[in-house]
């Protein structure tokens, strides 16, 4: 009988230890560490070492076949841009999430549409078969060919993957997972990261792409060991927009394509349906303009995306300091923003409560939105409405100049395609041609940017 091995295991970082302690020396997180039992192979030349000895040898990188990189295409393209142009063969993928954002509802619609043309497998230890296919019939691929595995053994998925070779596995969820030689209840850290090892390890091997899905914690992390995220290589998760119809894909890691890229779907009676056009979702469908609104254009991945930035000045009727709320967007980035409009234009809002947010719950961490801030909030302050076909995109330095950002001529077309007339930019953005239909201002600093659409406070 082998002999079972305690270890203790850092469930934020994935680390070992022999003892416990009390702080994860790798990520210095403190009570991480949980207690795993794993029973070792037996002594000698496994199965594994004999197969690396017999096939594992060094390959000239010039010689490396890459037909078989073929990327399989999913049956939406916002999914295929958020994973660099479809699922690459023998991959693995990530997909977290919080309960009710659509995780499985999307994962079920893949496989239905490949099923139809490849051997894929779906391997669920959270939903029976009648549940599945009551969903399937829901989304109007009930009567797609797609094999359905109820397991929570990883063993026999593999068991069973191996015999079916399937072209795409997924398996929903990770932390349903067990394997017999490993101690714990399924969801723990030794749980999933030995389970989450043999099935990439098997998608290695096999070249089958592998689609995991995750949960998340109360703090929206991915619940696990955080070496579950270093071993997959793409890591995606899907949002729900407060009004609870928009989902955002959003690719956090993508070792095949670009990070921070972004896919909307729109959750409807019968599944998720792709949103070709996501300008028209953040912009405000009011034909009348108010005062604190201005549309900007942010940059998402590989495109722009036109968004409407709101924004609310009003006087602080309190005796404590003025508040400051911000929805989308960083907190100390308009704090600052404020001092630099105090220092540089002369608009003071030491007295006043500043709310600021953008349409449809989208969150920016990009420096683009600056300018359309300000001129949000000036105008909010002004009470004065600007014009309703001005869009505005740049940096704002600490020192009040306007600094220019990637892709402006790309963003500029996007307005013009959706109709804006005027467009104020830093003078670094300017064109190099004239775009017909669309008139382009540069401007050097905030205060001119401010006095160029008549918001200056007097």
């Amino acid at each position: 009988m082998a002999k079972i091995a305690q270890a203790f295991v850092c469930r934020e970082c994935g680390e070992d230890y022999r003892q416990w302690q009390g702080q994860c020396r790798n990520c210095n997180a403190w009570n991480s560490l949980d207690r795993a039992r794993i029973t070792p192979a037996a002594h000698g030349q496994t199965g594994s070492t004999r197969l690396l000895a017999e096939t594992s040898r060094p390959q000239q990188l010039h010689a490396i076949n890459l037909a078989t990189a073929e990327r399989i295409k999913t049956f939406a393209e916002e999914c295929n841009r958020v994973l660099g142009g479809g699922l690459v063969p023998g991959s693995a993928v990530l997909l977290g999430g919080a309960p009710g954002t659509g995780k499985s509802t999307l994962l079920l619609q893949i496989l239905c549409h490949l099923a139809e043309s490849m051997p894929v497998l779906y391997a669920s230890g959270e939903e029976s078969a009648q549940q599945l296919a009551l969903r399937a019939n829901r989304l109007g691929c009930g009567a797609s060919n797609l094999p359905i595995l109820i397991e929570t053994n990883v063993e026999v998925i593999i068991a069973n993957a191996e015999e079916a070779k399937p072209k795409v596995l997924v398996v929903d969820s990770i932390q349903m997972m067990a394997h017999e030689q490993v101690s714990g209840a399924p969801g723990s850290v030794s749980q999933v990261r030995e389970c989450a090892m043999q099935l990439i390890a098997y998608a290695r091997a096999s070249g089958c792409a592998l689609l995991l899905i995750g949960h998340v914690t109360k703090e929206g992390a991915l619940a696990g060991p955080r070496v579950l995220e270093h071993a997959v290589d793409c890591s995606i998760t899907m949002e729900t927009s407060s009004d609870l119809r928009l989902r955002t894909l959003r690719a956090q890691k993508n070792r095949f394509g670009t990070v921070n890229e972004i896919g909307l779907f729109a959750m409807l009676d019968k599944g998720l349906r792709e949103v070709k056009n996501p300008s028209s979702i953040f912009l405000s469908e009011s034909q009348v303009k108010h005062p604190g609104t201005l549309v900007t254009v942010l940059w998402e991945g590989t495109r722009p995306i036109l968004i409407e930035i709101q924004t609310l000045v009003d006087r602080n009727q309190l005796s404590s300091a003025p508040r400051r709320v911000v929805l989308g967007m960083d907190y100390n980035r308009l704090l600052l923003l404020l001092a630099v409009m105090h220092k540089h234009a002369r608009i003071n809002c030491f007295d006043q409560d500043v709310f600021a947010s953008l349409v449809g719950g989208m969150r920016v961490s990009e420096t683009s939105v600056d300018l359309a801030l300000m001129l949000a909030i000036a105008s909010s302050l002004k009470g004065k409405v600007t014009d309703r076909r001005l869009v505005a995109f740049a940096e704002v330095g600490l020192t009040g100049e306007l600094r220019p950002v990637p892709y402006g001529q790309e963003r500029l077309h996007e307005a013009r395609k959706h109709g804006f007339t005027r467009a104020l930019v830093a003078r670094g953005n300017m064109p190099k041609k004239p775009i017909a239909g669309l008139e382009v201002t540069g401007v050097a600093t905030i205060y001119a940017a401010l006095a160029e659409v008549n918001l200056l406070v007097d």
